[in-house]
């Protein structure tokens, strides 16, 4: 069994009139926790009621909070999500919270060295110096790297990027980050195959995934370009959808499946998480139509 660890944000999508405890390092591992019984979460949370809620769930949840820190100094994580009228989430991320203080020490190092087979990392958690040090401290290590680069409001730059491309095998993206990566790093004609391809070739990318909202995705590996989509469904929001995307796509790579056994049980996967309020289901049904695929 892969040994998969998370590092960045939790932190609660705050919708009118309510809560759901999210942040993509977090759903992501939550899914990939339900699907194999394993996996690891490195954050950090405030000494307040959020984050007494966040180790509530995380212990109700079997999964570790041995590395979930607890700052005196910082609230938990929070983010306002207002939807348009196509029910796509927009986000206001507060600035300097918990996860923006992720320290590093012997345990973490440890931990990625022994117990990781694949580290998971984004770049909104790298918005902060102490956070994006740490990240960066565990990006040497003989292990896979799975960057999903979630691009949020304006908590990056080149910089950040740059480091991120270069640590990845895997690398996901939705199609207006890549068109950003076009902007900012390849500075040429936009076109998704060509782009796709010299991204993959200058920073020595094994996987790259680019999500397409409703029109699907495609997967690039070894010069294989695999497309699919799902049919429509009426969802109730997308929040959450590339995380659970995202879990798929790792655990499919790490289990060296075809690339297009991976892009339709992601896509399906995605669509499901498509149909809750939030990016995390409430009960385990979603899990069972899909679990057989990790046993």
């Amino acid at each position: 069994m892969n040994k998969i660890t998370a590092i960045g944000e939790i932190l609660f999508d705050v919708y009118p009139g309510l809560k759901k405890l999210g942040g993509a390092p977090l759903n992501f591992l939550y899914h990939i926790h339900k699907f194999t019984g394993t996996g690891t979460i490195i954050s950090r949370i405030g000494n307040d009621e959020f984050g007494a809620e966040v180790l509530q769930f995380i212990e109700k949840s079997n999964i570790s909070s041995r590395y979930i820190q607890l700052d005196l100094h910082h609230h938990t994580g929070t983010a306002t999500v207002g939807l348009n009228e196509k029910n796509e989430p927009a986000f206001k991320i507060e600035p300097n919270r918990a996860y923006d203080f992720i320290e590093v020490n012997n345990d973490l190092h440890k931990m990625i060295e022994k117990k990781t087979d694949c580290l998971y990392f984004g770049t909104l958690a790298q918005r902060s110096k102490v956070t994006r040090n740490t990240i960066n401290a565990l990006l040497d290590k003989n292990i896979k790297y799975f960057c999903d680069l979630n691009i949020r409001q304006n908590f990056f730059n080149e910089d950040i990027i740059r480091k991120s491309l270069s640590a990845a095998d895997v690398l996901k993206v939705n199609i207006d980050e890549l068109k950003l990566l076009n902007e900012l790093i390849i500075k040429e004609k936009f076109k998704l195959e060509k782009t796709s391809q010299k991204l993959i070739k200058d920073f020595d990318i094994d996987l790259l995934a680019i999500t397409k909202g409703s029109q699907g995705s495609v997967l690039i590996k070894d010069n294989i370009v695999d497309k699919f989509k799902v049919d429509p469904v009426d969802s109730v929001d997308t929040v959450g959808a590339g995380d659970a995307f995202a879990s798929v796509l790792c655990l499919g790579y790490l289990k060296e499946w075809e690339l297009s056994h991976i892009n339709k049980i992601a896509n399906f996967f995605a669509s499901e998480i498509c149909l809750i309020n939030g990016a995390l289901p409430s009960n385990d049904e979603i899990y069972t139509k899909f679990k057989i695929y990790f046993e």
